[in-house]
C-alpha cells in the first residue's frame, strides 16, 4: 500500500531587521570625524620623520649620477672654467674679508685672555691652529655656501620651472652632466684653494692686531706658530675643505634642479639650500675631525 508523498516545503527565510539609516548615517560619521585628526597627526608625523631619509635618499642618488657622468665623455671644460670663476675667484673678496675680521677677532681676544695667566706668547701658535683646522675651511664653506651656493641654486631653479632642463633633455643632453658636473668638480677644486687664502688672510690679521695693537712680539708669535703649527693640521684642513666642496654645491644644485612652484618655489629652494648647506657643514665637521682624531664618535 503506498500513499502519496508530499515535498517538503522550505521554511521561510527569516527577514533580517531593517536599520535606521539615520541613526546608521551618524555612526558612519563619527566613524569618519574621530581618525581623520588622529589620521592627519600621524601624516604630519610620519612626514617630519621621512624627510630627512628622502633628502639623504635624493642627495646620494644625485651624488651618484653626478659620479657616474663625471668620468664619461664628453668632457666639458669650458664649463668647468667658467664654473670654477663663478665659486672661486667670485668668492675671493668675501673669504679674504672674513678671513681678516676672522683672525683680528680671534688675535684680540686670545690675547686678552692669555696676558691673565702669562701665556700671551702662544697667541701665534693657537690662531694659526684655529685657522688650519677649523675656522678657515668651515669660513670658508659657509661663505662660499651663502654666495655661489644660493646662485647655483637660484638658477638651476629658474632652469628648471622654465622647461629648460626638460629642454636639454629633449636635445639629448644629460642635464646632470651638463649642469651638475662642472658645478661640483668647481666645488672640490677652488674650496680648498679658498680655505689657504683664509687660512692666510686671517694669520695676517691676528698678526697685525696682536703685535701692532697689542704689543706682542712679531718673532715670537711667527717662531711659536711655526713650531706648533704642523702640516697635518693644514692638511685635515684642506680635507675637510675637499669635502664642504663637494657637499655645497651638490645640495645648491639638488634644490636647484628639483624646484617647483614658480617664482616662489624657486626662492624657497634657495632657502633650503643655504639652511641645508649650514647645517652639513657643522655637522660634518665634527665627524670628519672624530674620524682623524679616531675618538668622540
Amino acid at each position: 500500500m503506498t500513499s502519496d508523498a508530499q515535498p517538503a516545503t522550505p521554511a521561510p527565510a527569516e527577514k533580517a531587521p531593517q536599520e535606521d539609516p539615520d541613526r546608521a548615517r551618524s555612526a558612519a560619521e563619527e566613524e569618519e570625524q574621530t581618525p581623520s585628526w588622529a589620521k592627519e597627526i600621524s601624516e604630519a608625523i610620519g612626514v617630519r620623520l621621512l624627510s630627512p631619509l628622502a633628502e639623504l635618499g635624493m642627495l646620494s642618488r644625485m651624488a651618484w649620477e653626478t659620479l657616474f657622468w663625471a668620468v664619461r665623455p664628453p668632457y666639458r671644460l669650458r664649463l668647468l672654467i667658467g664654473s670654477m670663476e663663478f665659486i672661486g675667484v667670485g668668492s675671493i673678496f668675501i673669504v679674504g674679508l672674513t678671513g681678516f675680521f676672522m683672525g683680528a677677532v680671534l688675535g684680540l681676544q686670545l690675547v686678552d685672555g692669555f696676558r691673565q695667566f702669562g701665556a700671551e706668547s702662544q697667541t701665534g701658535a693657537v690662531v694659526g691652529m684655529a685657522m688650519s683646522r677649523e675656522i678657515g675651511p668651515v669660513f670658508t664653506a659657509l661663505m662660499v655656501s651663502s654666495r655661489a651656493g644660493s646662485a647655483i641654486t637660484t638658477e638651476l631653479g629658474s632652469m628648471r620651472v622654465s622647461d629648460q632642463i626638460n629642454a636639454l633633455i629633449t636635445m639629448a643632453v644629460n642635464p646632470v652632466q651638463y649642469l651638475v658636473v662642472p658645478r661640483v668638480l668647481a666645488g672640490l677644486l677652488t674650496v680648498p684653494l679658498l680655505t689657504m687664502l683664509f687660512n692666510v688672510v686671517g694669520m695676517f690679521g691676528a698678526y697685525v692686531v696682536a703685535t701692532g695693537l697689542l704689543g706682542i712680539d712679531p718673532g715670537v708669535f711667527l717662531g711659536r706658530m711655526q713650531w706648533l703649527v704642523d702640516w697635518k693640521d693644514v692638511a685635515q684642513g684642506l680635507v675637510k675643505a675637499c669635502i664642504f666642496g663637494v657637499v655645497v654645491t651638490l645640495i645648491a644644485c639638488r634644490q636647484g634642479f628639483f624646484a617647483s612652484g614658480g617664482a616662489a618655489g624657486v626662492g624657497q629652494a634657495t632657502n633650503r639650500s643655504v639652511v641645508h648647506n649650514a647645517i652639513a657643514i657643522l655637522a660634518l665637521d665634527y665627524l670628519i675631525t672624530a674620524i682623524i682624531l679616531g675618538q668622540g664618535i
